[in-house]
């Protein structure tokens, strides 16, 4: 692994974890009736601090896709995945709430199994193009996980909504990386004309907006906690399956390698579960109500019990 390499792939993770927790702060307070509508986009836009945490997760995939035109996919995903030590970083000043033991031992657990998986696994290319078949196999069933997954959320709104959601945005993202690999090596050997006339790089512009859809109705329903652990998770697990199954990435597969990288997966999954469960991770729930004064959003505090009293669009 270059150091060029890391330092894009951690930078990209640093800009991807705060422009999470500033986009999730806006859109909680979205209309309900925006849920999975594109509309939501368009409401907020007109929200400072969204505008704010897209450009960061912009700057955020920008460097990605540097650090995916210079490394495999299987080795940037893990790395990627540190988005959510920056995103608590972020809240834990905003919260003003100490680590405790869950939130070491979930940084212990992200930064050792993403250290373990790229050691034991030691990524890199080999020969690319797999057979049509498995590419498209691969593709079919990532993008059938988060169709069926979105389908769920729609019924399980209020309940695991925003969860299976952040997984299906995941699914989305995992692929796009890869497809953001395929756009480089494309416009690196064939030049812009080859890149603007093949569709890999409107298949990353489709993703990525069907992502941002998913991501951003998650945020609008549930704490950041909620949706983010299984959106940060799910995202290099599908990438990594891409770069292996079509992308000609290779990882060591004798058996104390395969243990090893199985030991870091999991470890990371599990450091993400409780470093996103973390108090110090925002509630997204709170003393206010949505208004809607001539077209601007306010937030005017109020005293009340139960659920979120959002109202939906007038």
């Amino acid at each position: 692994m270059t150091v060029l390499v890391f330092v894009l792939a951690v930078g990209a993770a640093c800009c991807l974890g705060l422009g999470f927790v500033l986009q999730q702060s806006a859109a909680r307070h979205a209309p309900l009736d925006d849920f999975l509508s594109p509309r939501l986009l368009l409401d907020l836009v007109r929200v400072p601090r969204w505008l704010a945490g897209i450009g960061l997760g912009a700057c955020g995939m920008a460097l990605g896709a540097l650090a995916l035109g210079r490394g495999e996919v299987s080795l940037v995903e893990p790395l990627l995945a540190t988005n959510l030590l920056f995103a608590m970083a972020l809240s834990r000043r905003l919260t003003r709430q100490a680590l405790g033991r869950q939130g070491w031992g979930g940084l212990l657990l992200l930064a050792g199994g993403v250290t373990a998986f790229i050691v034991a696994g030691e990524p890199h290319g080999g020969r690319s193009g797999a057979h049509p078949l498995r590419h498209w196999l691969i593709v079919g069933v990532v993008v059938g996980a988060a169709l069926l997954l979105t389908v769920v959320a729609r019924r399980l709104r209020l309940s695991a909504g925003p969860t299976l959601l952040g997984l299906a945005a995941g699914l989305l993202y995992g692929l796009q990386d890869a497809f953001t690999r395929i756009t480089g090596q494309r416009l690196t050997a064939d030049g812009w004309f080859a890149l603007v006339s093949s569709w890999q790089p409107y298949a990353v512009l489709a993703l990525g907006v069907t992502g941002l859809v998913l991501v951003q109705s998650a945020f609008e329903m549930a704490p950041l906690r909620s949706s983010l652990p299984a959106l940060t998770a799910a995202q290099p697990l599908a990438g990594i399956v891409c770069g292996v199954g079509f992308l000609g990435d290779r990882l060591r597969t004798d058996t104390v390698a395969l243990t090893w990288e199985a030991a870091g997966l999991a470890a990371i999954v599990a450091g993400i579960v409780l470093l996103g469960r973390h108090p110090a991770m925002p509630t997204g729930c709170g003393p206010r109500e949505r208004v809607v004064v001539s077209g601007a959003w306010l937030d005017e505090a109020h005293e009340h019990t139960g659920l979120d009293e959002r109202r939906p669009r007038p």
